[in-house]
């Protein structure tokens, strides 16, 4: 469980880039976190993480305190973020080592996972070339081998689709959905709305800083029209803030 508790945050002193934000994302959820560019989502994912400092508030994941017990916290997520920077020097198998070495995965468990999953995602005959070589969906594929490798409870995801090919993605949607149905936590965002209306259990929409909603898909839907798409249920509720 990922829990956001009356959080403020700004680049400049006195303009609020988030404000005053309070999500829960529940165990056994796949959560979408949907808004225009610009609204706040990676700034929010950032926050999650320990990327970006909270200014007011605070974040728990799974009860640990993101800001007073850092440490503890990151060990209970896994994040993909919107950029796939990383160690480029490195050959994409010493990554995937180095990522086994610091969370203990057995040395036996590491080897299957990273043959399955880079068998799946269609890497694996890349995994011993550097990563500067790659583009940016192997990168991609690679930072989501990278996260699956060590299985952390609460998965944060920037944007996971970017750059993926259909195939990857289908094989990623499912997996968000494996892993939620055995007790566990998805939290992720994307300009995809074809994809949030499928996989999603709840979404929240940013605009501005603010969440302007929390809830089901079919709710959003109802509180504009009931056959509305959620692309048009999204582009209505923002057009409504603006007015």
């Amino acid at each position: 469980m990922i829990e956001i508790k009356n959080v403020s945050t700004s680049y400049v002193k006195g303009q609020k880039i988030i404000d005053k934000m309070n999500l829960k994302i529940e165990d056994k959820t796949i959560f979408g976190f949907i808004g225009p560019n610009g609204a706040g989502k990676t700034t929010t994912l950032e926050m999650i993480t320990g990327v970006l400092q909270i200014d007011e508030g605070d974040i728990l994941i799974d009860g640990k305190s993101i800001k007073k017990d850092p440490i503890e916290a990151k060990k209970l997520f896994g994040f993909v973020p919107d950029s796939p920077d990383m160690f480029e020097k490195l050959t994409g198998i010493e990554y995937l080592n180095f990522i086994g070495d610091i969370y203990k995965v057995n040395p036996k468990q590491r080897l299957e996972i990273v043959e399955k999953l880079s068998r799946e995602l269609n890497i694996y005959n890349h995994l011993k070339e550097r990563i500067q070589s790659y583009s940016h969906g192997m990168k991609q594929k690679l930072l989501i081998i990278s996260v699956l490798l060590y299985n952390p409870k609460n998965w944060i995801l920037d944007e996971p689709m970017t750059g993926l090919d259909p195939q990857a993605s289908y094989i990623l949607k499912e997996l968000m959905k494996e892993h939620a149905r055995k007790g566990n936590t998805v939290f992720f965002s994307t300009h995809v709305l074809e994809v949030a209306e499928k996989i999603c259990d709840k979404i929240a929409v940013i605009n501005k800083g603010k969440i302007i909603y929390t809830g089901s898909i079919e709710n959003l839907k109802e509180q504009v029209k009931n056959d509305a798409s959620l692309e048009e249920s999204f582009l209505e509720l923002i057009d409504r803030k603006k007015e």
